[in-house]
């Protein structure tokens, strides 16, 4: 049995909303969302949020969670997950953002179906349709390139690929920042410098690609909203729970 393990880094001191993963939705810390939905992933064994605030680990624990105090230095979500990682017993590890209150579990469970099913893939993550033509323009929002497998051809902020002809249909992707690995690839991606691209975009990811490692994609129909500002945080507050 493949063994999985969920990490959710979870950091109190960010730029853009200091606090975060403990800013009430709905009467629950946003990091509890995105820790009872990653519980009901089927295809994992154990869920953990990595932390390096004592806060957010008693807000978790109060809910019977479990919790890692990691390092407060890491210069992203994926060093946090890859130190988590170094000391599991896991064979595929989960990076899943603590600002997604509404991710789907099914959906998780398509971006680790690819790596338990086939050893020779190393890491998976996941794309949807871009939808919206104001998300073409927007560097926040990362588009993906595939080749006819499905695994990734470049990541970027601009809206890759140029359509010369503006007619054409054809039909481009949102990267969603759910990445799944195999723990010794993890652990030795972490290891490896930044690279020219990836400093250049500001995309993690492309240290896999620029060494030559392949990222398998898989296609799901849409992204969940996250919360990345307390503007998105007060627009699913005005929307109201989910059903679900």
């Amino acid at each position: 049995m493949t063994r999985v393990l969920i990490v959710i880094p979870a950091r109190y001191a960010s730029t853009r909303f200091p606090g975060k993963p403990l800013a009430d939705l709905w009467g629950k810390p946003l990091i509890q969302h995105v820790y009872e939905r990653a519980c009901r992933v089927s295809l994992a064994n154990r869920v953990v949020v990595a932390t390096d605030d004592e806060r957010i680990a008693a807000a978790v624990r109060a809910i019977g969670g479990e919790t890692a105090m990691t390092r407060g230095d890491h210069p992203s979500g994926t060093d946090r997950v890859a130190e988590v990682a170094n000391g599991a017993e896991a064979d595929l590890v989960v990076n899943l953002q603590g600002d997604e209150p509404l991710i789907h579990p099914e959906t998780v469970d398509a971006a680790i179906s690819p790596l338990a099913g086939n050893a020779s893939i190393s890491m998976g993550t996941l794309c949807c349709p871009i939808d919206e033509v104001s998300d073409l323009a927007d560097p926040n929002v990362v588009k993906v390139v595939l080749d006819k497998d499905g695994f990734a051809l470049y990541f970027s902020r601009l809206p890759i690929p140029f359509v010369r002809d503006s007619g054409s249909d054809f039909v481009r992707y949102r990267h969603l920042g759910i990445y799944v690995y195999r723990r010794e690839f993890l652990l030795a991606l972490s290891r490896l410098p930044p690279t020219p691209l990836e400093r250049a975009e500001r995309l993690e990811q492309l240290r896999a690609l620029e060494h030559g490692h392949r990222i398998r994609v898989v296609l799901v129909s849409a992204a969940s909203p996250g919360v990345d500002t307390p503007a998105d945080l007060e627009q699913l507050r005005r929307a109201g729970p989910p059903t679900d």
